[in-house]
């Protein structure tokens, strides 16, 4: 059984219709897909929140969680973007060395579209 996760395309999609109506149509295209990513979650924020004060991301960043399918989303999205470990801990508001640790954990994609970690 795999773990639970939010529901992001019905908050956001809620969100949207009762505080944010006239921000939908930027959002559309994200909301539109079958499954919304870690990246897609942090584009929805920027989108309808804007870029919160300095007080504000400080806190959320505290309080971030990536399980192994985000973080190998963000690993690919590294490569794609042939960024180094600074610029994309930059991108994404991560430290350095979390970035490092990441690609240390040899995690991998199964055929099932799980994630799991290699064991040495």
């Amino acid at each position: 059984m795999g773990t639970l996760q939010p529901d992001y395309k019905r908050i956001y999609t809620d969100i949207l219709n009762k505080k944010y109506p006239e921000k939908k149509m930027r959002c559309e295209s994200i909301l539109m897909k079958e499954k919304i990513s870690v990246l897609d979650v942090i584009q929805l924020n920027k989108e309808i929140f804007g870029v919160p004060d300095a007080e504000t991301a400080r806190f959320n960043q505290k309080h971030r969680s990536y399980n192994p399918s985000d973080i190998i989303e963000i690993l690919e999205y590294q490569k794609k973007n042939k960024l180094n470990n600074i610029q994309l801990a930059l991108r994404f508001k991560l430290s350095r060395n979390t970035v490092a640790k990441w690609k240390k954990m040899n995690i991998v994609k199964s055929g099932k579209g799980e994630c799991t970690e290699k064991k040495h």
